[in-house]
């Protein structure tokens, strides 16, 4: 089994979009980009306080719906202003079509907010 949580079915989350989760807890994004790969990433915006999961994803970044602010899927940098701060990004594995994720391991050193 792997580490962290169960906290979907792959099969439910579509190219370009994302669904928020709790993570004992704390709310994560998982988003999956334009390629099918999908990425768990602490779910508020680092300049908004506003649901990331709530934004568009496209390509492999996803949009705050708060002020416009865009992170990377895969390293949590934000790649426009007003953000300047990263978000979290998490391991996530994919095991029997079951997405899991462990908010223990933050694979971009950002912190826990």
């Amino acid at each position: 089994m792997p580490a962290g949580e169960l906290v979907a079915r792959a099969e439910d989350i579509a190219p370009g979009s994302a669904v928020r989760v709790l993570v004992g807890g704390y709310p994560v994004a998982v988003a999956r980009d334009s390629d099918g790969d999908l990425h768990a990433l602490g779910d508020t915006c680092s300049h908004g306080q506003v649901s990331l999961a709530e934004g568009d994803v496209e390509g492999c970044a996803i949009e705050c719906w708060g002020h416009g602010s865009q992170f990377d899927l895969r390293t949590g940098e934000p790649l426009s202003l007003p953000a300047y701060e990263p978000v979290p990004v998490f391991a996530l594995t994919v095991e029997d079509g079951g997405v899991w994720v462990d908010t223990a391991t933050i694979t971009n050193g950002a912190p826990l907010t």
